[in-house]
């Protein structure tokens, strides 16, 4: 009986220790904003959005010109004019003026479009060379820093060895 006492504390025990020491998982945290920001394709991106917001910028440019130099061309000849023309010449401004605003909204559009497609390999990269990090350091959470949700940041910090990994 004292033997049968003896095994169950031993195997009570052992339960415990194993079941605690499985309980403590590994936590690592890590900002991706800021290997984002590093990483080269992050640069590439940027550049090919700021030329393409350039080009955008220009053709909008071009328009509002040529509709202003339009206003005061027509109204200019708005004395000359007929009643008729004139509201014709009216009318015609809306549609040159809704062109340019749906231009605008159409450029906006394009540029998100654009950035999220130029993104999204960027981040799928970080978070596989974040992900195979942390596995190969036996973490079983990552923490994203840059998203303020971190309260305490003792623990492992994983941006120096996920940029080795990216060769960064």
């Amino acid at each position: 009986m004292k033997h049968l006492k003896t095994i169950l504390l031993a195997a009570a025990l052992c339960i415990g220790t194993v079941s605690f020491s499985q309980a403590q998982s590994k936590v690592a945290h890590i900002n991706t904003a800021e290997l984002i920001n590093a990483m080269p394709e992050m640069k590439e991106a940027q550049s090919e959005l700021e030329s393409l917001g350039k080009t955008y910028q220009a053709d909008m440019q071009a328009s509002i010109t040529e509709y202003q130099n339009t206003v005061k061309q027509y109204e200019a000849e708005a004395a000359t004019k007929t009643d008729e023309e004139n509201q014709k010449r009216g009318l015609e401004l809306q549609e040159k003026q809704q062109r340019i605003q749906q231009f605008q909204a159409d450029a906006q559009q394009d540029m998100q479009k654009k950035e999220i497609d130029l993104l999204k390999p960027i981040t799928e990269k970080a978070r596989t060379a974040i992900l195979k990090v942390a596995r190969a350091q036996g973490f079983d959470y990552v923490l994203d820093s840059s998203q303020n949700i971190v309260i305490m940041s003792d623990g492992k910090n994983l941006l120096d060895d996920v940029k080795k990994e990216l060769g960064i």
